[in-house]
């Protein structure tokens, strides 16, 4: 019986993976243990094993090519085996079973029945909620400014809705009266869900108020070849009327975004065509709007003696294809920034003490410290006494950990890694510094694992070797904070009233104020800045 292998989830953020190389090629037998292939995901490139024994049959995924998470990858069986049914089967979505579950499943999705959509009875507009922004999915009715019953016209304001940027008046498109409200005032609904139906009065709309708003239009008598005679027509008068609709009439229609960023341009929308309903200009009318340009004679007589100088060049853009890890990046930290109310707390650090104390200790043969090293034990010391920094957030609970995992950030060719350096805070200097360099060297070498970045409860970003004197970072979800640490500096500083030369540091940390309020993510960095000014104090 052939056995479906699809593409793995070889880390807990992997969403798609690239095949780098096949090392089986169809035909080749397979044994349990095999290495079917190097798959590169969104942390590192990783040899995938064979779980079964067999022929490969069918390779669904080539080299160099990406594919989402459980889409078939190869096929492994019995040799000659039968496995039409499989490849045929959706390749994005089949999983991992027999070809008789696939045979049973595709016998089975033929007995639905689709239910007869509701007819629009004549002179009837259904209006849903409006998408008023590109961000918006659901919108809430502060107020409505007509009532059921009421006969509106044309440019008329219905009501005024709040979205995700402002609260904005909706206007109407329709004439009649309004025979039924389908979101009342102070309640939220998606974008496109049932927001009002105006027509005739009297109009019977209970059906289509039963079927939530979903509906056809009413059946159309003519032939067929009348129909699309008289839509060819329509079409071509449409385009004719749109066009001067808003020069030839007094009033210009625009949704209220079109009218925003019409009037942050400085553009006026009657020389705006718009292409929506009615031809209503909207935001990709006005965004892709040029103004047409003047030409103006030019006599002998105006031309000057100076002529300005237009600089000219080819224009050089090109595409280059984001990676695995890059992907992963822009979702991880997108989420992170847009889901996490960060705020951000300052302090300069002394480093007179720290860099004497390295120096001695970078004295012992075969030992080295760096800054960072004694930057990650402190803060896994002051971790220690302040558990509340310690933590993750989830919708339900704020989970404190007893553990200390610590993240350092690491630069790499496609991106950033960051290695975990797990119980950091039961480990002497030397030990975290042997065990930063190794996961460092590996994650560079792209030969980390899967484990050996999971399960960080901080992280430590550090760009001060760049010269780089303060900056902030994006938390590194589920953590709760992320310390930024810049560059040692040399400057003049106050010392019991004299102003001596010193050398400071600057840290930055962000918080998750969800989980860490202000005052004490204050009262860590001041213990933090007592580690590190005082590095003795860290093996009390």
């Amino acid at each position: 019986m052939a056995t479906i292998i699809n593409m793995p989830r070889l880390s807990d953020t992997m969403e798609e993976g690239v095949v780098a190389k096949w090392l089986k090629s169809v035909g080749d037998k397979i044994e349990e243990g095999d290495i079917l292939a190097e798959i590169e995901t969104d942390k590192a490139t990783m040899e995938f094993e064979s779980f079964y024994e067999g022929t490969l049959l069918y390779i669904g995924i080539q080299e160099g090519e990406t594919s989402p998470v459980d889409v078939l990858l190869a096929v492994i069986g019995e040799e000659n085996e039968d496995i039409s049914a499989i490849i045929n089967a959706s390749p994005e979505t089949v999983k991992e079973e027999t070809i008789a579950e696939i045979i049973k499943e595709e016998s089975i999705t033929k007995e639905k029945s689709s239910t007869d959509s509701i007819t629009i009875p004549e002179g009837v507009q259904v209006i849903t909620m409006p998408r008023l922004s590109d961000t918006m999915t659901d919108g809430t009715v502060a107020t409505w400014l007509k009532k059921v019953g009421d006969t509106v016209e044309e440019g008329i304001m219905l009501a005024e809705i709040e979205t995700d940027k402002a609260t904005m008046e909706f206007e109407c498109f329709y004439e009649g009266t309004i025979l039924y409200i389908g979101v009342q005032e102070g309640e939220t609904a998606p974008v496109d869900s049932l927001l009002t139906i105006i027509g005739p009065a009297g109009t019977d709309v209970s059906a289509i108020v039963a079927n939530g708003g979903a509906s056809t239009p009413a059946e159309k008598t003519t032939s067929e070849k009348e129909e699309v005679k008289t839509a060819a027509t329509k079409t071509e008068e449409e385009i004719t009327i749109n066009s001067s609709n808003n020069s030839q009439s007094g009033r210009v229609f625009a949704s209220p975004l079109a009218k925003k960023i019409a009037s942050d341009k400085g553009i006026n929308l009657a020389d705006i065509n718009g292409s929506g309903e009615n031809g209503r200009v909207i935001k990709k009318d006005v965004e892709n709007y040029t103004p047409s340009t003047k030409i103006k004679e030019i006599t002998g007589s105006s031309v000057t003696s100076s002529e300005s100088y237009i600089a000219t060049d080819e224009e050089k853009s090109k595409e280059v294809k984001n990676s695995q890890m890059r992907k992963a990046i822009a979702k991880s930290l997108g989420n992170s920034k847009f889901t996490a109310p960060h705020f951000y707390l300052n302090v300069e650090v002394d480093m007179v003490n720290a860099m004497t104390s390295r120096k001695t200790i970078n004295e012992i043969p075969d030992v080295k410290v760096s800054f960072n090293d004694m930057v990650v034990k402190a803060c896994a010391m002051a971790l220690k006494k302040h558990p509340q920094v310690n933590t993750s957030w989830t919708e339900t609970n704020t989970i404190i950990h007893s553990h200390i995992h610590v993240g350092v950030a690491v630069a790499v060719a496609d991106g950033l890694l960051v290695p975990v350096v797990k119980h950091t805070d039961q480990l002497s200097l030397t030990q975290i510094g042997a065990t930063v360099r190794d996961l460092a060297g590996k994650a560079r070498e792209k030969k980390i694992k899967v484990d050996e970045m999971q399960g960080s409860t901080f992280t430590v970003s550090n760009l001060g070797m760049f010269g780089i004197e303060s900056f902030t970072s994006i938390i590194n979800q589920p953590n709760s904070a992320i310390l930024s640490v810049g560059a040692i500096i040399e400057k003049p500083v106050v010392k019991k009233g004299q102003i001596v030369v010193g050398n400071t540091m600057k840290l930055t940390l962000a918080c998750d104020h969800r989980t860490v309020d202000g005052a004490v993510g204050a009262q860590f960095l001041q213990t933090l800045k007592t580690f590190i000014e005082n590095p003795v104090t860290m093996l009390a």
